[in-house]
């Protein structure tokens, strides 16, 4: 059933991973082989195994399988046992941590520690240490061998209790103190079965449940906690056997692993190359042929969210070129709107209503971006603008309750959102709204950390903003607000946003650079179509993405309900 259903395991949504753990599950459940009845019981090698014992703990416990100290949450197969760590492994200890010098050591005559990322799920990996300084002598007899079992006992919650087995180790490799290593007694257990039986089922739970620490930073697991933990025992030739199918089966996983990525990988290439015929069409009608061809393998092309992500990008640089709706030679040319909209600055500005700024210049010919349709025109943000500025420059006192206080993380979703802002009292508005005062209408400008977010203003509460966020005031006479925040939100502008931040680590969208920003601004009439049509296709994609919602949820569940049948 498990091998039969490979492809639907694979392809849900986090599959493969969960297909990895199911596989470990069923092989310390005794579910992954046939049991063989000519071989030896689990109690006649855990008998032997403490007759063998050379080290023990002081806190040992009966090698037994039918211990009333169990309450084990499922039952293993005839010829199993449940046994404690400790009485089935010895030599247990850990290793030492100096201060090292970084980086993987060129010369192999060198001494090094391991790191605790050298301890994967069922993997060693020799590569991860560092090197101890020639002033430091070594300590031999910490140095790893073939054969060792390593578990991580200290680190990061997502880090510790992590277990593998050594093999085929560089020589020279001493512990760190935060492994700990430990033997199979007599070599009566294999070490690749017992790191299989740590890393899984209700021994991999156990482990989760020691591990103890103020912060998920930084966690520790007791030696002998370790030693106390509850493993499946069974022949040392079933474990063989487990093991061989448990590497074949995660050869498989990492096949079909990898197999996914060439998949997305390609996905997206043609996604990307298809979608760009689009933007590339010099006319409506041309994008129109375009667009039926590729709306054929719709199908194929939009199956996964980032593909849809893709279209919706598409849509709006389609718009911002002036190839989503149709020109009509009837529409007032945007000459005439950008003279409008000229005079109306210069109004103000006698009115001492706003500040007069040196203008920028007109983009010349030769460096506008693209051709535009006719009846369009190239301008600077500034040339549309009657006010360009940024939220308060310093952290004002938060309160309770009072005037919100908006950041870049009230616009992410692209829309203003109330939920979890904070407040500033009236004062604090009134003094901030002196320079900064949105208002319906207004379009808000993310600036500082995720920058480019264009949000119209569409709600008559009031709020003051963060430096973080810049606020673009328009003239009554003036572009279609909804159109300039599609155009700011598109790849074209998103670009200059970028092209835009200085700084290091949390760049700054500086206001001289969103003054400059290039925009294409259609006749007034076709700003609206265009709203209006990107509005529609917008919604076609919101149902796009429900529908892979809908259809990655049945697949998750119907590989879960598979995985519960086969577990």
């Amino acid at each position: 059933m498990l091998l039969s259903n490979l492809n639907l395991l694979a392809t849900a949504p986090g599959g493969v991973a969960r297909l990895r753990e199911l596989i470990l599950t069923l092989a310390v459940q005794g579910k992954l082989v046939p049991q063989d009845p000519s071989d030896e019981s689990a109690r006649d090698l855990l008998q032997r195994v403490a007759a063998n014992a050379i080290v023990r703990s002081a806190k040992s416990h009966k090698a037994s399988g039918g211990s009333d100290e169990i309450a084990a949450p499922y039952g293993l197969p005839d010829g199993w046992a449940w046994s404690r760590l400790g009485d089935i492994v010895e030599n247990m200890g850990s290793g030492w941590s100096p201060a090292c010098d970084e980086g993987e050591r060129s010369d192999p005559t060198r001494w090094a520690v391991l790191r605790t990322t050298a301890v994967q799920v069922n993997e060693y990996r020799a590569r991860e240490h560092k090197v101890i300084p020639s002033k430091l002598s070594p300590r031999p007899e910490i140095e790893v061998k073939d054969g060792d079992i390593l578990i991580t006992r200290a680190g990061p919650m997502n880090r510790v209790g992590i277990s593998c087995w050594v093999n085929n180790t560089p020589p020279r490799l001493m512990l760190s103190d935060k492994i700990v290593r430990f033997h199979s007694i007599a070599d009566e257990m294999l070490p690749a079965f017992v790191v299989l039986a740590l890393n899984a089922g209700w021994t991999k739970s156990l482990i989760e449940q020691a591990k103890t620490g103020m912060a998920a930073s930084q966690v520790n697991i007791s030696q002998t906690d370790l030693r106390g933990f509850w493993l499946p025992v069974c022949s040392k030739a079933e474990q063989s056997r487990i093991v061989t199918r448990v590497e074949e089966l995660m050869h498989l996983c990492d096949a079909l692993e990898a197999k996914g990525r060439l998949e997305a990988t390609q996905h997206a290439q043609l996604v990307s190359t298809l979608l760009a015929t689009l933007t590339e069409s010099e006319t409506p009608a041309q994008l129109t042929d375009n667009w039926h061809r590729i709306a054929t393998h719709f199908d194929l092309l939009l199956d996964r969210p980032e593909a849809v992500d893709a279209l919706e990008q598409t849509i709006l640089q389609l718009a911002v070129r002036g190839l989503l709706v149709p020109q009509d030679p009837e529409d007032e040319p945007a000459s005439v709107l950008l003279k409008n909209i000229r005079a109306e600055k210069d109004k103000l500005i006698a009115e001492g209503k706003i500040k007069r700024d040196k203008p920028l210049p007109p983009i010349a010919e030769d460096e506008q971006p693209f051709a535009l349709p006719q009846g369009w025109e190239w301008v600077t943000m500034d040339g549309l603008a009657s006010q360009i500025t940024d939220g308060a420059h310093h952290t004002p006192t938060y309160i309770a309750e009072g005037v919100p206080f908006l950041s870049v993380k009230d616009l992410s979703s692209g829309f203003i959102d109330f939920s979890d802002t904070r407040f500033i009292s009236p004062q604090s508005h009134e003094d901030l709204a002196k320079r900064c005062n949105p208002e319906m209408g207004d379009v808000l400008l993310t600036k500082i950390g995720t920058t480019g977010i264009a949000v119209v203003v569409d709600t008559p509460r009031a709020f003051s903003l963060f430096v973080s966020v810049a606020l673009i005031k328009l003239p009554s006479v003036s572009v279609d607000r909804d159109f300039l925040s599609l155009v700011i939100n598109s790849p074209f502008v998103r670009q200059q946003s970028e092209d835009g931040t200085e700084g290091v680590g949390n760049k700054n969208l500086v206001l001289r650079k969103i003054k400059a920003f290039q925009i294409p601004i259609p006749p007034l009439a076709e700003q609206s179509r265009i709203v209006t049509r990107v509005a529609q296709l917008r919604r076609l994609c919101v149902d796009l993405r429900q529908r892979l919602s809908a259809s990655q949820s049945t697949q998750a569940h119907l590989a879960e309900a598979l995985v519960q049948e086969v577990a």
